[in-house]
């Protein structure tokens, strides 16, 4: 349920596709979110074309897997998952999420973090999952402990921000 009392929206997941270019361009020049994350400039449509068509979507080929979350009541695209620093000898991955600011505060993260950890367990075989989470990102620390991950360390001084967190989950 929503703050307002309204059902959430059910989410699938979905591999990218070229159509995703203006969407994908949009959220990763959201210079907003950079501090959370590794991004330091802007990407050009054709930096993320080029991502498009070179990525199979196999995660073991890739080394990493984008997937693309979209609400299943009209397959809008509001968000994106990521699992990298893939480590296929001890089974476990890192996970980053982005939600459409248009799209946010609505359980849909969530909905998504549980259908990747699904796919990572039965599908993947994955046995961990781990996110950075900067310590001054209550939202996003507070989504990932909602889906069952845990706070299990803290790097002091990690990035020029600040301190991060790490959460991580066992599949």
């Amino acid at each position: 349920m929503t703050k307002a009392g309204s059902i959430t929206p059910s989410v699938r997941l979905r591999k990218l596709e070229p159509e995703d270019l203006p969407l994908l361009y949009e959220w990763e020049n959201d210079s907003s979110v950079w501090q959370e994350g590794d991004t330091h400039n802007p990407l050009s449509q054709a930096d993320l074309r080029d991502y498009i068509l070179r990525t199979t979507g196999d995660i073991y080929q890739d080394g990493q897997l984008r997937l693309i979350i979209c609400e299943d009541t009209d397959s809008a695209p509001v968000g994106c998952v990521d699992l990298y620093d893939v480590d296929i000898r001890n089974r476990k991955a890192a996970v980053a999420i982005y939600i459409d600011p248009r799209h946010r505060h609505k359980g849909l993260a969530q909905q998504a973090l549980n259908l990747l950890k699904t796919y990572a367990s039965h599908i993947l075989c994955f046995r961990l999952l781990y996110a950075y989470v900067r310590k001054e990102n209550f939202n996003s620390k507070n989504t990932f402990e909602s889906v069952g991950f845990q706070n299990v360390a803290c790097l002091p001084g990690w990035v020029v921000e600040g301190d991060i967190f790490v959460l991580q989950t066992t599949l």
